[in-house]
């Protein structure tokens, strides 16, 4: 029996990386007085790495071998972190960021049938309660009965610690829940963690390879706007019914 949906955020419920997190990143950097600045297409090579501090550390390993770590580096990047996140959750106040085609229609079809809506992802809690009651509803976060996120975990994707965390906390199984992902580190934490997997690709990640994933798609689709499933010739709406023909495979 299909009893929860486990959803990863950035990517998935909303299209926050290249127009959110991208530029409250440029925006901290700028607050520092660091001349850093990620474009869309290298912040496109940085989201390799998981992780907003992970990113900064290799960012400057990879990219900037002209820059000369002072000695609190390392307390430099958490404060970044810091300065980035408020400016991405004033990004998510103003209303910047809406969900993905589908996902506030799936979500409320799985809460009316009593299904349970769980997130795991990478990001921190500030960053996605914030998502969840500006983009989603005031009460967007009591939709999910866990959201596992940020360093709860110290290994993060593609490493499936997050999700086995959040089975744990469910007090489930992997066979009786479904993931969603945008990404293969994504796919590759989930899979890790035995689950199946629906990926929604997006213009950073629409090239991953997604092997073994019950269905690859443009979106979750609306009545209006249906989804392109990338992995063979088919549209439609991804509905309660048709993730349980998916899942039985």
């Amino acid at each position: 029996m299909l009893r929860a949906l486990l959803f990863d955020v950035d990517g998935t419920l909303a299209d926050t990386e290249r127009d959110g997190h991208r530029p409250a990143f440029n925006a901290a950097f700028r607050e520092f007085g660091l001349d850093w600045e990620w474009d869309v297409e290298l912040y496109g090579k940085l989201l390799a790495v998981t992780g907003g501090k992970e990113r900064m550390r290799y960012y400057v390993d990879r990219f900037r071998p002209d820059y000369a770590k002072p000695a609190d580096f390392d307390d430099l990047v958490v404060e970044l972190h810091r300065a980035k996140t408020r400016h991405y959750t004033r990004m998510l106040a103003e209303g910047g960021i809406p969900l993905r085609p589908g996902v506030r229609r799936l979500l409320a079809e799985a809460r009316a049938a009593g299904l349970i809506l769980a997130v795991a992802t990478t990001t921190t809690p500030d960053n996605v309660t914030a998502l969840l009651r500006h983009s989603l509803a005031e009460d967007g976060p009591d939709w999910f009965a866990v959201i596992a996120a940020g360093d709860i975990v110290p290994a993060k994707k593609p490493a499936p610690d997050i999700y086995t965390w959040t089975l744990d906390r469910l007090g489930l199984v992997a066979e009786e829940c479904l993931a969603f992902e945008d990404s293969s580190n994504g796919i590759r934490s989930s899979q890790g963690a035995g689950l199946k997997t629906v990926v929604t690709v997006n213009d950073y990640t629409r090239d991953d390879d997604f092997t073994g994933a019950v269905a690859v798609l443009s979106d979750l689709g609306e009545p209006d706007a249906p989804y392109r499933r990338l992995d063979r010739d088919e549209t439609g709406v991804v509905d309660l019914e048709r993730l349980r023909a998916w899942r039985r495979g």
